[in-house]
C-alpha cells in the first residue's frame, strides 16, 4: 500500500487524472488523500466530487469546500454529503493533513475537539504570530510578528497541507506544503509518501 497526498484541485479533472497516472495510482491497493479545496475555480467540480467518491479518497474540508457547502452550489446530494462529511483534520500515526495550518499552540490530542474558531483557523490561515493570532490580511506578506504558520510547529509528525498558491510546493524538514496553483495555469502536485517522492503534472498536457 501507498498513501497520495494530492494538492488543491480545484475543479482540474483533467490535470487529477494524469496525476493519477502518473504516480500509477492502484485502486484498491493505494490510498489517495487530498488536501481540501476540491471544487471551485475550475471546469469540472462536480467531476472531482465523483471521482474522488470512486477512488474512496481520504480528504480534509477546504474554504472552498466549505463556501460551496454554504451556498448550495451540488445539486447531488449524494456528493454534498459526501464533502460535508470529510474532516477538518486527518491524523495519521506520521502525518497529520490540514487544508491551511496548525494553530501553534494545538497538540495532537487537541485535534479531535476543534471548536468552530479552530475550525476556521485551520482552514483559513496562512500568517500568524506565536500566539496563533492572525493578521487583518495576507497579502501583501505582514510584518513581524506574523509569520507562516509553519515556522511555529515543532510536533514530530509531517504536516500535509494545502491552500497557498502563491507559496507553491514547497518542503521544510517537518512540513510539506502541496497547493502548487494547478487552477492558476501551475502544476498539480502529489506526495507518494512511502516512496517519499513528488510528482507534477502541468496544467496543460
Amino acid at each position: 500500500m501507498r498513501r497520495i497526498f494530492i494538492g488543491d484541485v480545484h475543479g482540474c479533472s483533467e490535470p487529477l487524472e494524469r496525476l493519477l497516472d502518473a504516480v500509477e495510482f492502484r485502486p484498491g491497493t493505494d490510498v489517495l488523500y487530498q488536501v481540501g479545496d476540491l471544487v471551485n475555480k475550475g471546469p469540472d467540480s462536480i467531476g472531482v466530487l465523483r471521482r474522488m467518491v470512486d477512488l474512496d479518497a481520504q480528504c480534509v474540508i477546504g474554504n472552498h469546500d466549505l463556501y460551496w457547502l454554504a451556498h448550495d452550489r451540488i445539486d447531488d446530494p449524494t456528493l454534498a454529503d459526501w464533502l460535508r462529511s470529510q474532516p477538518v483534520v486527518r491524523v495519521l500515526d506520521d502525518v497529520i493533513m490540514v487544508h491551511a495550518a496548525l494553530h501553534p499552540h494545538w497538540t495532537v490530542e487537541d485535534l479531535a475537539t476543534l471548536d468552530d474558531a479552530d475550525r476556521d483557523f485551520a482552514v483559513n490561515a496562512r500568517y500568524c504570530t506565536a500566539d496563533g493570532e492572525r493578521p487583518t490580511s495576507d497579502w501583501p506578506p505582514p510584518e513581524d510578528p506574523y509569520r507562516p504558520w509553519d515556522e511555529f510547529y515543532e510536533g514530530e509528525h509531517t504536516v500535509v497541507f494545502g491552500h497557498w498558491a502563491r507559496r507553491g510546493f514547497e518542503r521544510t524538514d517537518s512540513t510539506i506544503a502541496l497547493d502548487s496553483g494547478c487552477v492558476y495555469g501551475n502544476e498539480l502536485t502529489a506526495w507518494v509518501a512511502e516512496e517519499d517522492r513528488v510528482v507534477q503534472v502541468p496544467r496543460e498536457p
